[in-house]
């Protein structure tokens, strides 16, 4: 079982969480990712290599934790005032911020340190509950909406192999495509 599992919100446990995911951050913007290691990082978080490694196992998965911490949204998805109109606004600003260096980067360190997929499940949990949440407000204005599974398979997991396969490949139309596609799998409107 993975230490994260174990761990108590909260408390200790969250300000070493806390202090540690800070130490990385600041020391890859300081000396740059290669000079990274667990005692550099666990000296900058002020507790030993032992809680780092106790905690997270090796640099690997440290970074993955991290790293999922910054895919985590910082807000719901924009309401533009139709299903379409959110989707497609939440779908470029998906692709846009994952395309991005720092954002390939995020999402390989998620996968590299994940010996369980339970990082890379809570990443497809954040775009899950963001496409959720565009779904209940259309479903609420009375629109057809796909089911999120429909949208992840339509849109994301598209959006995210171009982004880490074929990156060149990735545009505004395909983006496009992808929304107009999942909106071809929508179900009968709430009450009909």
């Amino acid at each position: 079982m993975s230490a994260r599992a174990t761990t108590r919100p909260g408390g200790r446990s969250a300000r070493v969480q806390q202090s540690v995911h800070q130490a990385v951050r600041d020391l890859e913007a300081e000396v740059g990712r290669d000079a990274l290691t667990v005692p550099l990082v666990a000296a900058r978080a002020g507790v030993t290599p032992s809680t780092v490694y106790r905690r997270w196992g090796d640099l690997r998965e440290l970074l993955s934790d991290v790293a999922v911490e910054r895919l985590r949204p910082d807000a719901p998805p924009a309401d533009r005032g139709s299903l379409r109109a959110d989707l497609e606004a939440w779908t470029e600003q998906f692709a846009e911020e994952m395309s991005s260096t720092a954002g390939r980067t995020y999402i390989r360190d998620a996968l590299l340190g994940d010996p369980e997929q339970g990082n890379a499940a809570r990443c497809s949990d954040y775009a899950a509950e963001q496409l959720k949440v565009i779904g209940v407000r259309a479903a609420g204005r009375g629109e057809a909406v796909p089911d999120v599974e429909t949208l992840l398979d339509v849109i994301v997991a598209p959006l995210m192999y171009r982004i880490l396969f074929r990156p060149s490949d990735l545009s505004e139309a395909y983006v496009g495509r992808l929304v107009t596609a999942a909106l071809g799998h929508t179900a009968p409107p709430p009450g009909t």
